[in-house]
């Protein structure tokens, strides 16, 4: 069942405004609302008086091919000035063809800097399990969108973001509420400078944790 999460903070004339584009890694799949990063990012632009306005277009289960179709309506009914695209991970899960990945992210990202917003690529790991070739061809895509179109890629990494396993649901997939702050501490340092927010000081997390497929 595809869920759709919109998070928008009220926005002035002068707000930024940052659209998450992605799938239940983003769309906070297994959590109660408010427990997500996208949730956690929203909270801290607005308790730090940022001027950044949050808007969560995630839908679980979402695909590349999906997102590209639904991508220009979101692009226009939000003008947002920064896109965090975070797909990929269920092609790589239904073993879709890395050639069709590829295509789909180049044309996401070229559609999103059509309208001169700035992109934040992320990409996802894959289990082990779908054999090193499939494996590093799925990650070379990634690498090779963001070096063609000179963007940001956040690669949200098991060696970036140590797994324990308290911090997974029952399904060995979805992160749960715990790692959700771990999330959003690892994406900061690349975000932060697209909103002009490069300086600020983040709150330490104690807890560990680590973003998974979606």
């Amino acid at each position: 069942m595809l869920l759709l999460s919109l998070v928008l903070l009220e926005a002035q004339a002068e707000d930024r405004k940052v659209l998450v584009f992605g799938d239940s890694l983003s769309a906070g799949y297994g959590l109660q609302a408010g427990e997500g990063w996208v949730a956690l990012l929203a909270e801290r632009t607005q308790t730090t008086g940022m001027p950044v306005a949050v808007v969560n277009a995630s839908i679980s289960g979402e695909t590349t091919r999906g997102g590209l179709r639904r991508l220009s309506d979101v692009l226009a009914r939000q003008a947002p000035d920064v896109v965090i695209l975070e797909l990929g991970g269920n092609d790589g899960l239904r073993g879709y063809p890395i050639g069709q990945i590829h295509g789909n992210l180049s044309e996401m990202v070229t559609t999103i800097k059509a309208t001169g917003a700035e992109v934040l690529l992320v990409s996802i790991p894959l289990p082990p399990n779908y054999g090193p070739r499939y494996v590093r061809a799925f990650q070379g895509v990634f690498e090779a969108v963001a070096a063609a179109e000179g963007i940001r890629l956040l690669p949200f990494t098991r060696s970036l973001l140590p797994l324990d396993e308290d911090m997974m649901q029952p399904d060995g997939i979805h992160p749960t509420a715990k790692a959700q702050p771990l999330m959003l501490e690892a994406l900061w340092p690349a975000l932060a400078p697209l909103l002009g927010a490069g300086s600020l000081n983040t709150t330490p997390q104690e807890t560990r944790g680590a973003a998974t497929l979606p």
